[in-house]
């Protein structure tokens, strides 16, 4: 999707696939990753999930990473703070009581800019892409993360083609980060209009 899209979304409020509560599945499957409490975690495409707040309550630093500035102004504002912006080449940055968001392309950014990273939570970023920027963002992945980092994966599994948010099958997810990640499936819950949640656990090999 072109950067525009996005921008409208937020501006629209079109945001239907923001969460207001903490995701089920990462209150159930974050412990299996066997992440210490201290390591620091990233969130792609992460919005104004209120599951960054939930990660920095188990006490990791959090960075969060988002292409829309009133998404991570409203994060900050939604949680009773105002944080100024600082400008840098990529973007800007906010930064509060030890979550970071970076206002940016995700794929334009790295290692060097988030730091070392011991897991990552995606919820709605796979799914947000489309086909061929799911192949982008999976061997950015794959480029930029160390061995032995973990991620939990959510995605959407659903009868035809339309997005986003998009359907993406165990089988597109194996092909996306197989080899240089090993995927398990954990767990699967029926939602809304025949649509299905996964949940998988991918280590960086």
């Amino acid at each position: 999707m072109e950067h525009a899209f996005w921008h409208a979304r937020w501006q629209e409020g079109r945001i239907g696939f923001h969460q207001a509560d903490i995701n089920l599945w990462l209150r159930q499957y974050w412990s299996r990753l066997g992440v210490s409490g201290d390591a620091r975690v990233l969130v792609p495409l992460c919005g104004k999930s209120s599951d960054m707040l939930w990660l920095r309550e188990q006490g990791h630093p959090v960075v969060g990473v988002e292409l829309s500035d009133l998404a991570c102004r409203d994060f900050f504002v939604e949680h009773g703070t105002q944080v100024t912006p600082v400008a840098v080449p990529e973007g800007h940055t906010r930064e509060r009581d030890g979550i970071t968001l970076w206002c940016a392309d995700f794929l334009e950014l790295g290692a060097e800019h988030w730091g070392e990273v011991a897991a990552v939570y995606d919820r709605a970023a796979l799914i947000a892409l489309p086909p061929p920027m799911r192949r982008s963002y999976a061997a950015h992945l794959r480029r930029q993360l160390s061995s032995g980092v973990e991620m939990l994966l959510v995605t959407l599994e659903f009868p035809g083609g339309e997005g986003p948010p998009f359907s993406v099958t165990e089988a597109e997810v194996r092909q996306l980060f197989e080899p240089g990640f090993t995927v398990v499936r954990l767990d699967q819950a029926e939602v809304e209009n025949e649509r299905r949640e996964v949940v998988y656990h991918l280590t960086r090999q």
